[in-house]
């Protein structure tokens, strides 16, 4: 498939394709006129890609993990390193603790947000908790303390 089938697929830009082509995260054969050819894994590889951007990832480790990864099923492959798997292991601990600081962000507005709900009467409060899409249980802050909020 030509670059412009796989980014409809994949959801991705063609200039995103291109670059990770320079950044060794996929790869295209080329027709006698110079154009890139896809294989079907491709949508699957780029997919991943995604995922592990979204992820919080760099290009650089990803290029490093995605030899380890079989693009059919997502499993790991035998090329694998303990020093990879250990470095995959203290990202997912600093994603983990961002998680944490998001969810007592959000906690502190929900905090905020109720308070000025009640004060204008309104269902405000309400319906931003019942928004609440995390079933994780997050210790609360060390300094917890009252909120105040001036209402005009």
């Amino acid at each position: 498939m030509r670059i412009g089938e796989l980014a409809r697929r994949s959801g991705v830009s063609e200039r995103s394709l291109r670059y990770y082509e320079t950044q060794g995260l996929l790869r295209a054969e080329r027709t006698p006129g110079g154009q890139r050819q896809y294989g079907e894994w491709a949508v699957d590889r780029v997919i991943r890609v995604q995922a592990l951007y979204a992820a919080g990832l760099n290009s650089k480790k990803i290029a490093q993990l995605l030899p380890c990864m079989r693009d059919t099923d997502g499993a790991p492959s035998e090329t694998a390193t303990p020093q990879l798997v250990d470095e995959l292991a203290a990202e997912r601990d600093r994603i983990n603790r961002m998680i944490t600081d998001l969810v007592r962000s959000r906690d502190v507005l929900d905090e905020v947000i109720a308070t000025a709900g009640v004060g204008l009467g309104t269902a405000v409060a309400q319906s931003h908790q019942s928004d609440r899409r995390s079933e994780r249980t997050v210790p609360a802050p060390a300094a917890t303390g009252s909120w105040t909020v001036s209402l005009r």
